[in-house]
């Protein structure tokens, strides 16, 4: 397929390209700086309109000047600012809300028939809030409450609310991906003794994870699979991202939080059962086959 991917200079980013690639799809990078990735890439400022439709209509490498404009076929955005405490919220939330109705828009407009685009585990309010907030209830799915604190979150839910109205519109297929904690291979050696040593650093993560590569996985997942309309989807990995289990878990941080159903030992809290289900995602990464 041909792509058009917002965000591919990004950490996220830079490996859904690359697993992309493998795959044998042509990407498009559009994004502020230079990815080094050896795609086509468009320098652009996604904040305004008539960058984002002009850069999805034009040649986007010397082939094109041969063989045309390209006809993409879906449209990845991940371009955003990543977390609170880069800038000020509000322009965090202007940003990230600006740029996600710019894309969309310019994707049905031209005619796109797919969009998957980038939301996130905040959105259920546990990650970036003040002091210590439970999930209502474990494992974590996608009927969740999404009624977060900060502006980072609150503009991923209102691009979750864009998209539905976008696919309401058109009746294309606009997939959302609520991202858990974004791991590259070289942090598992670097980062996760220290989860191991002290679980409680990944409370606001949900004690969850996804790796970069199983990200780019299912991305591709979403690429072929057509006809569901709008959707959120959890990514995240199948099995915890601390040493201990899930019954430990839950004894030390979520008492009195509802468990809906018996989890095996090294079970994520993050719900992934949806994108397995609907999408055949299949993630094949793991923080245990670099520790023991």
């Amino acid at each position: 397929m041909r792509i058009f991917f917002t965000g591919g200079s990004g950490k996220a980013g830079r490996h859904a390209v690359q697993y992309l690639l493998a795959q044998g799809h042509q990407v498009t990078n559009a994004d502020r700086v230079p990815s080094g990735l050896d795609v086509p890439e468009l320098l652009i400022d996604l904040t305004d309109a008539g960058q984002v439709i002009g850069a999805m209509s034009q040649y986007a490498g010397w082939d094109d000047l041969e063989d045309g404009v390209p006809t993409y076929d879906a449209v990845v955005h991940f371009a955003a600012v990543p977390r609170i405490l880069l800038g000020t919220d509000g322009e965090c939330f202007r940003q990230n809300t600006i740029t996600t109705y710019n894309v969309i828009e310019a994707a049905v407009k031209l005619g796109i028939r797919k969009v998957i685009f980038a939301s996130s585990e905040t959105t259920y309010g546990v990650c970036f809030a003040k002091g210590e907030i439970k999930p209502d209830y474990v494992p974590v799915d996608e009927d969740h409450p999404t009624v977060p604190q900060d502006s980072y979150a609150m503009s991923k839910v209102c691009n979750e609310a864009t998209a539905r109205s976008f696919q309401a519109r058109t009746g294309c297929d606009i997939y959302g991906l609520r991202i858990n904690n974004v791991i590259e291979p070289h942090e598992y050696a670097e980062n996760f003794p220290a989860y191991m040593q002290d679980p409680a650093t990944r409370r606001r993560n949900i004690f969850a994870y996804i790796d970069a590569r199983d990200l780019g996985h299912m991305v591709d997942c979403c690429l072929k699979t057509d006809g569901l309309g709008y959707q959120v989807f959890n990514v995240a990995n199948d099995d915890l991202s601390v040493g201990i289990t899930s019954d430990q878990v839950i004894a030390q941080f979520y008492q009195g939080v509802t468990v809906r159903r018996v989890m095996r030992p090294d079970e994520t809290f993050y719900a992934n059962d949806k994108a397995k289900r609907m999408l055949g995602f299949q993630p094949r990464h793991s923080w245990r086959d670099v520790l023991e």
